[in-house]
């Protein structure tokens, strides 16, 4: 069981966890272990709560398919546990993050006075560049 909050888990039968060969460099080790993890978890048929589905469905993270499928590779460390953990993780990470609300923007404007001062400081670099030409 993943748990998320104190009433959101989801069980391990909705996490689909594969091992494979991990890339890059690493030696002889990378080329005869399979440590490196590729989980799958489907938004869609998951039992979440539906704003947790629809929060994740909106996010634009490159770990998420089109089709609701969210795809995280572990392959930095060197056992197959640690990189299970890690991909677990950033799973758990991910969800956690669409149940904090987001603020909402208060719209404002410039103050009069820092408007006037960024018209004086535009003035003032202007009269500079005109003092550069050449002398008649």
């Amino acid at each position: 069981m993943l748990h998320i909050s104190s009433h959101v888990t989801i069980p391990d039968s909705e996490i689909d966890i594969h091992a494979m060969r991990s890339q890059g460099a690493g030696g002889q080790n990378v080329n005869k272990v399979s440590s490196a993890i590729h989980l799958r978890f489907d938004i869609a048929a998951s039992s979440l709560p539906p704003f947790y589905k629809e929060e994740l469905l909106k996010l634009r993270d490159h770990r998420i398919s089109d089709d609701g499928v969210i795809t995280i590779k572990a392959q930095q460390h060197r056992s197959q546990e640690q990189n299970r953990a890690d991909a677990l993780e950033r799973l758990q990470l991910l969800i956690q993050s669409v149940a904090i609300p987001r603020k909402k923007r208060k719209a404002t404007k410039p103050t009069k006075s820092s408007q006037n001062r960024r018209i004086e400081s535009k003035k003032r670099k202007g009269r500079l560049k005109g003092l550069r030409g050449s002398i008649d």
